[in-house]
């Protein structure tokens, strides 16, 4: 893959998938907007470890929630050049079967998928469009597609981000933007850890082991290089053959 340097943001970026993405980002050669809401020490640490390996890179913080102090962080990382690559990874789960989920677990999770996904994504747009030059991809799930039972809220947040993916890949196709979601299965990281016990995997899973964080990185490095420019609206799946 070709390696021109642009200028990246990673919601969610201190997690387990979230610091993949980042360092590989900036193995490619982009400058890595690592963000985190609570967990901002942990994105200070990842971005220390990608300048320690000759990377460039720099926490940032907020709540993709608060939109009011999203796009007051976002005009700060805008004073410095447009971010053309954006990788909306910010999520959560609140599990609870739907007759008893509470009020607040509903707009929890859809809040943050959904509402952060406009809130970090929509002042980014203009700036992006002027160079005639972006990637967005969006961290949506399996569960989107085949359900799965007390995450009735996680699905209808990830099924709207699918949505959200393919209506906005069709506005700005022609300004030379491409916009997708990589849905991953299982994959082991600290959210997943408890979760799925081994023979839950071996159900499951048809290729019998949990994905691992860096390989769904290697999926987002691809979506955003100069090589995928004609890959856009898509929901690519990263699940070992779940579906």
């Amino acid at each position: 893959m070709t390696a021109t340097s642009r200028r990246a943001l990673v919601t969610g970026g201190s997690g387990g998938i979230g610091s993949a993405i980042c360092k590989r980002l900036a193995r490619d050669g982009h400058h890595v907007y690592v963000h985190a809401n609570r967990s901002v020490a942990a994105a200070e640490a990842i971005a220390t470890e990608i300048k320690s390996g000759g990377g460039s890179a720099q926490a940032v913080s907020f709540d993709v929630t608060d939109a009011a102090a999203t796009r007051h962080a976002l005009e700060t990382i805008l004073k410095d050049g447009a971010i053309q690559i954006l990788v909306n990874n910010a999520g959560i789960h609140d599990d609870a079967v739907f007759p008893g989920m509470r009020p607040q677990q509903w707009h929890r999770v859809i809040d943050t998928t959904v509402d952060g996904f406009f809130n970090v994504t929509q002042p980014l747009m203009m700036p992006m469009i002027r160079t005639r030059w972006g990637r967005i991809v969006s961290m949506s799930s399996v569960t989107a597609s085949i359900g799965n039972r007390g995450q009735v809220n996680y699905a209808a947040a990830k099924g709207a981000l699918n949505a959200a993916t393919r209506s906005l890949a069709l506005e700005v196709a022609s300004r030379g933007i491409t916009v997708n979601a990589v849905a991953p299965g299982i994959i082991a990281t600290d959210m997943t850890d408890g979760v799925f016990d081994a023979d839950a995997i071996e159900r499951l899973v048809p290729m019998k082991r949990a994905g691992l964080p860096v390989e769904v990185a290697n999926l987002v490095a691809y979506l955003v290089c100069e090589e995928a420019a004609y890959v856009t609206s898509q929901i690519i799946g990263i699940n070992g053959g779940m579906i």
